[in-house]
């Protein structure tokens, strides 16, 4: 019963087709004008083409049939007109007509490739803006190759779609329409024929269209696979050529490559099998007529050229559109799904967004507030439980804990990259979900363990901290960085391009890079996760002397596993367990004596065995 269910609605292109739409609207209304030129220009384009074969009727019934009966009376429409002429203007309007419908031809197939180039320009800046917006939960829920086929393949599907697909299914509807129009003009028997052929081939081409459209989703989504697959392999490169996972991960693409192929050609197999049927059906057709139309015309019911108009439009008007269509239902339906997996992105909303009441936030001096904060990335997930903690402006905080207890959770709340579940975070006395999320973020600066560098110049990636800066400006946060030394002596100084995620750098100069680039924002408070990590003694203290300058003065959370640094600091909270077990100044936590003075200890002896054996 289920899969019945499932098929009867992949049976069914409309709703698909009508969810995209709407979505597109608001794009696609932008270009009325240009629409209905198009529209225009394919309505004369169908008109021209039901009109090419008439000339032939009046060649055959007015000069041929008439002189072959010996008619003289019929041999001319008047006195003036004679046979020749007639017959030289008739041929004449053949081309004339063959003219006009290329120029219409190419003026629709022009315009509709502008109207889809203009649209999918919009929606594609929509797509990737919308993706920069959605929750941090989106994105750990989708995979970073399938969402780049979305914004690139997915998209160039649905052009493609548009152009060599869509618009001619539409002129071939309307074709059919307009046909069949005509053919009961001239006779409703004939008419009746070819109709009922042609509702044969609607039923039989839903059944088939049903299973091409299961198809070609799971062939996209097998795609998408890849594109993940691949995007993964060469992302972790460094990582796949130390551990030589190339034959591991080779087959493992193998096989993914195998089922996209599977996919891709049993999507084929449905296509031809519709072609072949367009065929076979077409034959009956012109065979019925055909034989139905002589014993009419030998009846003196209908005249020789109107059974050739007939059997032209069978052959030119009635084959063609049904095999294009055929022809087309792969790419129709690929380019739905294509639509569909962008709709499901767009109509996706962000768990993290504004509130509508938010108002920008005011200059802030930092004074941040956790209340009773609960929060779990799932429902059956405790990372912080009833976290309670007051911070006052222009305190350094620095939280310590064993991995996994909650730490770069803390700050991820407070960037608001996630909400809490339960209870709220203030600052200045105020709660952050009042505030817009732009004017939020705009006031925290940020250094990652893994601080990401674009692969544009330094320049640029220092400016990104802040979009409205002078060059002035950019170098005074770099000294501030300790990193305008090593700057200017890159090739090209500042304007030295960096290869992706700045891999031509090293771990120091990268984070010292990202240290001007949080400077350059001038923001009262500046979270630090893990900026030392991996990084030798020359390194860590250049960093460490960035960090001192950008953290002076501002409310500060600091996040190490480096003991050694933080014995200054205003206080000292020990997380575990998504709970604060112990927080003060390093004096206080020593002379209590328990888990932070513990794990003091340890570092402080492990520290000291690697200075004695000589170890680094």
């Amino acid at each position: 019963m289920a899969r019945r269910q499932k098929e009867k609605k992949l049976n069914n292109l409309i709703p698909g087709s009508k969810r995209i739409l709407a979505k597109f609207l608001p794009q696609i209304a932008k270009h009325k004008l240009l629409i209905a030129i198009s529209l225009l220009a394919i309505l004369a384009e169908v008109g021209l083409q039901l009109l090419e074969p008439w000339p032939l009727k009046f060649i055959f019934d007015k000069l041929l049939v008439p002189e072959l009966e010996g008619d003289s009376v019929h041999l001319v429409l008047s006195q003036e007109i004679g046979p020749l002429l007639l017959l030289s203007g008739l041929t004449l309007t053949i081309v004339s007509i063959a003219v006009l419908r290329a120029l219409a031809t190419y003026a629709s197939k022009l315009s509709m490739a502008m109207v889809a180039a203009k649209v999918l320009l919009d929606i594609r800046s929509q797509l990737y803006s919308h993706l920069q917006r959605l929750s941090l939960s989106f994105h750990y829920q989708y995979k970073r190759g399938d969402l780049i086929t979305r914004v690139t393949s997915d998209i160039e599907n649905i052009r493609n779609g548009m152009i060599d697909a869509i618009v001619p299914f539409a002129i071939n509807t309307v074709t059919l329409i307009g046909m069949i129009v005509v053919m009961f003009f001239i006779n409703w028997e004939l008419a009746a024929i070819a109709l009922t052929m042609l509702l044969v081939f609607l039923f039989v081409a839903n059944y088939l269209i049903g299973h091409i459209r299961y198809s070609v989703r799971k062939h996209r989504k097998s795609e998408a696979i890849i594109a993940s697959t691949t995007s993964e392999t060469i992302g972790a490169i460094k990582i796949v050529q130390a551990l030589s996972l190339h034959d591991a991960l080779e087959r493992i693409f193998l096989a993914q490559n195998r089922d996209n192929l599977n996919r891709g050609t049993k999507s084929l197999k449905i296509s031809a099998l519709l072609l072949r049927t367009v065929q076979i059906l077409v034959a009956i057709t012109i065979a019925i007529v055909l034989w139905q139309g002589a014993i009419l015309v030998m009846n003196k019911s209908l005249t020789p050229g109107d059974l050739l108009v007939f059997i032209s439009y069978l052959k030119n008007s009635f084959e063609p559109p049904l095999r294009k269509f055929a022809n087309q239902t792969g790419a129709i339906v690929k380019t739905i799904a294509s639509g569909e997996r962008i709709v499901d992105i767009l109509e996706y909303e962000p768990n993290v967004r504004n509130l509508t009441s938010a108002k920008k936030a005011h200059p802030f001096l930092g004074a941040i507030k956790f209340e009773h904060v609960k929060f779990g990335y799932n429902p059956n997930q405790k990372i912080l439980q009833g976290l309670n903690l007051a911070v006052e402006a222009g305190q350094k905080i620095t939280v310590v804990g064993p991995s996994g207890s909650g730490k770069s959770t803390l700050i991820s709340l407070l960037l608001r990259l996630y909400d809490p579940n339960q209870g709220r975070i203030l600052i200045d006395g105020q709660n952050l979900r009042e505030y817009t999320l732009e004017s939020l973020r705009s006031q925290i600066s940020v250094v990652l363990q893994d601080s990401y560098l674009f692969a544009t110049s330094v320049r640029e990636n220092i400016a990104y901290g802040n979009l409205q800066v002078s060059q002035k400006e950019i170098e005074k946060a770099a000294k501030l960085a300790n990193a305008h030394e090593f700057i200017i002596n890159l090739p090209k100084g500042y304007d030295t391009l960096l290869s992706e995620a700045g891999e031509s750098l090293s771990g120091g100069q990268k984070q010292r890079i990202a240290i001007a680039r949080a400077a350059i924002r001038k923001a009262p408070i500046a979270i630090l996760d893990e900026p030392t990590t991996r990084l030798d003694n020359a390194s860590k203290l250049a960093v460490m002397t960035g960090l001192n300058r950008l953290t002076k003065g501002k409310t500060t959370f600091l996040i190490t596993h480096d003991l050694d640094s933080i014995e200054n600091n205003d206080l000292i909270v020990y997380l575990e367990q998504g709970k604060i077990l112990e927080y003060g100044t390093h004096k206080e936590l020593m002379r209590q004596n328990q888990r932070y003075a513990t794990l003091y200890q340890l570092k402080s002896s492990f520290a000291n065995k690697q200075l004695y054996t000589g170890q680094t």
